[in-house]
């Protein structure tokens, strides 16, 4: 018997968790979207899935002639959300929530889009599609794809906890889940959001000369910081670097609530005191980050569990803060949504994989080409 990946030998399951309340999950209320699970009608003879063809590139779906998040410029093209390894421009059609397209055409230019509002359904050719939401970032979503009696749900990125700058993340019982393992060992566990950023407060107020420089990604992670530190009480500006400014002005307008924020280019040091600063992981260490006052660097990142990494980025005050679902999340999605098999599209693919086959679930990695590490 082979033995079982590396860290998998402190598997510690948490039990079930449920998403917040708050009315009926939409994905409950897909009637529109097909039969979804009738073992009882699917050919036996035939293989479950056979439907779909994973690719490099991406998953293709010949009953649609679409892809799912391909990589490469497609005819037509289902998105499941934003990042830069997930939506790429040059497709002939997108179909995507009205906040991906909105996001793709601030980082692409115009797309030929046909936005689909989480809980409404589409047929294309002979497959029934819906959209439902996967709280990774605004606009994120899992696509559902009913057909030949058969559901499969594509998670794209998701994460399980709550998230004030985007939708949460509803399980759909299905035949087939399509999951990332991005923090697929069980060594990530994540702390509470709210823990991680009283690390950044409580450094700020005893620093009082100095600003906290925070690294964040510009899609997603920056304004989920910004937005976790308004929900937490804290009001004053928060000073952004200028590749930040498309993006959260983006999300303002999509109706996210961040507070004052103010360019920090071109601002004296001594304005910079006591301060918050925001910038992209890339100008922790530059030329721009010299001219704040002695910063505190700060990274906040599903990756700054990893001590090396932090080093890497001679980041002093690590924050990890992902916006992927850690082990926990993962194991505890397949046992909630209980499907018939999994499919893993990227990240450490081994760990799930081999603990679903502990589990008894039919399980395979996709070995998908160009996915991950963008977002964190």
């Amino acid at each position: 018997m082979l033995p079982p990946p590396p860290g998998f030998e402190h598997v510690e399951l948490m039990p079930a968790r449920t998403p917040a309340a708050g009315g009926e999950p939409i994905g409950q209320n897909l009637g529109k979207l097909g039969t979804g699970r009738h073992p009882a009608h699917i050919d036996m003879m035939a293989k479950l899935g056979d439907w779909i063809e994973p690719h490099p590139q991406g998953i293709y779906i010949p009953a649609a002639d679409a892809w799912v998040d391909p990589s490469q410029p497609v005819p037509r093209a289902l998105v499941t959300h934003g990042h830069a390894d997930h939506a790429r421009g040059g497709h002939g059609e997108v179909w995507a929530t009205p906040q991906t397209l909105a996001i793709m055409e601030a980082r692409y230019g115009p797309q030929n889009g046909n936005p689909v509002a989480y809980g409404e359904s589409l047929r294309m050719g002979d497959v029934d599609i819906g959209f439902v939401p996967a709280g990774h970032v605004l606009g994120s979503a899992q696509i559902i794809l009913d057909h030949a009696g058969e559901r499969i749900v594509v998670s794209g990125d998701y994460k399980r906890r709550e998230d004030p700058t985007c939708a949460r993340f509803e399980p759909v019982p299905c035949d087939i889940f399509v999951t990332e393992a991005t923090f697929g060992l069980p060594v990530f566990r994540h702390p509470e959001t709210h823990d991680e950023l009283d690390k950044l407060l409580t450094a700020l107020r005893a620093n009082p000369t100095r600003c906290v420089l925070v690294g964040a990604y510009a899609l997603g992670k920056a304004q989920r910081v910004i937005k976790e530190l308004r929900v937490m009480g804290f009001d004053d500006p928060i000073y952004i670097h200028g590749a930040l400014q498309r993006l959260c002005d983006l999300y303002v307008e999509q109706g996210v609530d961040l507070g004052e924020l103010r360019p920090a280019t071109g601002v004296a040091k001594a304005e910079l005191q006591g301060r918050i600063v925001l910038a992209p992981p890339g100008a922790l260490n530059d030329r721009w980050s010299r001219r704040l006052p002695d910063p505190i660097t700060a990274m906040a990142s599903g990756w700054m569990r990893v001590r090396q990494r932090a080093r890497q980025r001679n980041v002093e005050l690590p924050l990890i803060l992902s916006d992927h679902a850690d082990w926990d999340e993962l194991t505890t999605t397949i046992r909630e949504i209980a499907p018939r098999e999994v499919w893993v599209t990227h990240g450490r693919e081994d760990a799930l994989v081999h603990w679903c086959g502990l589990h008894q679930i039919k399980a395979r990695a996709l070995e998908l080409a160009g996915f991950e590490d963008e977002d964190d």
